[in-house]
């Protein structure tokens, strides 16, 4: 079956008690036992639920794993795929990484024994120079967030299993209807279902997909012991999400390709940073990984103050957090989503405080493109 048709049915089969062609909300906490030591499948809605089995076979299928687990949000399920690992592994992290895994690596799972590097992973030397003996995984993000540069997957999954170290890759802004890093040899893909899966701004979720078995149960085993998978009602938004993903993807996808070449042209900004644009220095990676470029891109307007300036002016697009929903949202990443990240290493990994991070949405494009230009106008 095509990408459309398994977002649209694999996990979202018909109620088989009534016919119903949206599976209920088991909005419940528990499950009554038919007899002792017997029941139907589930027990407590903090282990396992029908909601969440069934977006778990969802996602399972679209990224092409043997198996998925969904979570509260994008950092439990990151901080989940950290707990395979033990007091000692070291850990390769692309540098520009998003905030919150930055956070999560240097200020906390450092305390629990863990050693963290990050590299610029769109260089395959940089990362053959970063690797030790103790070196257990390759964490990617790619596009990274929000420098938009491309990590080459299959070349390092090749890297990686010269080694036998485990690669993980974020796809969260991409979705797997425009990359799928297994395909590439990766070994685990996470996701924030927040963004493009759910794609409506009202739910926030995150997923593991697994390609081993034996990930895949210690994975589960972290889910259930630390209380963080995802409640019936988030579950039932994002699996309905995901029904549009394939239709959402193809606009965010040419509105992408059109803001960014019209910013690029603009005599206001400085730079775009965008894989779709032929003067991206990641560009052919990009094309043969990637399906389309997507709709995520950052432009540099020099100074916070002229970022502001923007930022303040915007009627149609949404000055806020997150990305990915069918609204354009805009944010400075140096004050917002990487503002935990030390200024010396934002500088060095090049999210200066005027670059402006952009999620295009599916709105009129033309309209999106009027929004942006009357506030650079003030810049």
């Amino acid at each position: 079956m095509g990408f459309a048709t398994n977002a649209i049915h694999v996990g979202q089969e018909p109620d088989p008690a009534t016919g119903a062609i949206v599976a209920p909300i088991y909005q419940t906490s528990t499950y009554v036992n038919e007899e002792l030591g017997k029941n139907k499948g589930y027990d407590y809605a903090r282990t396992n639920h029908p909601n969440r089995k069934a977006l778990e076979r969802t996602m399972a299928k679209l990224e092409g794993g043997h198996s998925a687990y969904v979570f509260t949000s994008g950092m439990a399920g990151i901080d989940a795929v950290f707990r395979l690992l033990r007091p000692g592994d070291h850990v390769v992290l692309s540098e520009a990484v998003y905030g919150g895994v930055f956070r999560l690596s240097t200020q906390l799972l450092v305390h629990f024994g863990l050693e963290f590097s990050f590299v610029d992973t769109s260089m395959l030397e940089a990362v053959r120079m970063a690797l030790r003996p103790n070196t257990k995984m390759l964490y990617i993000e790619t596009p990274t967030n929000p420098t938009m540069n491309v990590t080459d997957i299959a070349a390092i999954s090749k890297v990686a299993g010269e080694r036998n170290i485990t690669v993980a890759v974020d796809n969260t802004f991409m979705s797997p209807f425009l990359q799928r890093p297994i395909e590439h040899g990766a070994h685990i893909v996470v996701h924030s279902m927040t963004k493009y899966l759910n794609g409506h701004s009202d739910a926030t979720g995150g997923a593991v997909v697994l390609t081993r078995p034996e990930d895949a149960e210690k994975i589960y085993f972290i889910q259930r012991s630390a209380g963080a998978g995802l409640a019936p009602m988030d579950c039932f938004l994002v699996s309905r999400g995901i029904k549009t993903l394939a239709v959402r993807m193809l606009q965010h996808n040419a509105n992408g390709i059109t803001v960014a070449r019209h910013l690029d042209a603009h005599p206001k900004v400085r730079k775009v940073y965008y894989p779709g644009l032929p003067s991206h220095p990641h560009h052919e990676v990009a094309r043969r990984q990637q399906k389309g470029p997507g709709a995520m891109l950052s432009f540099d307007l020099g100074s916070v103050d002229a970022a502001r300036r923007f930022l303040n002016h915007l009627q149609l697009c949404s000055l806020a957090e997150s990305l990915g929903g069918v609204e354009t949202l805009v944010s400075l990443p140096a004050l917002m989503t990487h503002a935990s990240m030390p200024k010396e290493v934002r500088e060095r990994v090049g999210i200066t405080e005027g670059l402006v991070r952009l999620s295009v949405g599916i709105e009129d494009v033309e309209d999106i493109i009027a929004d942006l230009d009357q506030a650079l106008l003030y810049v």
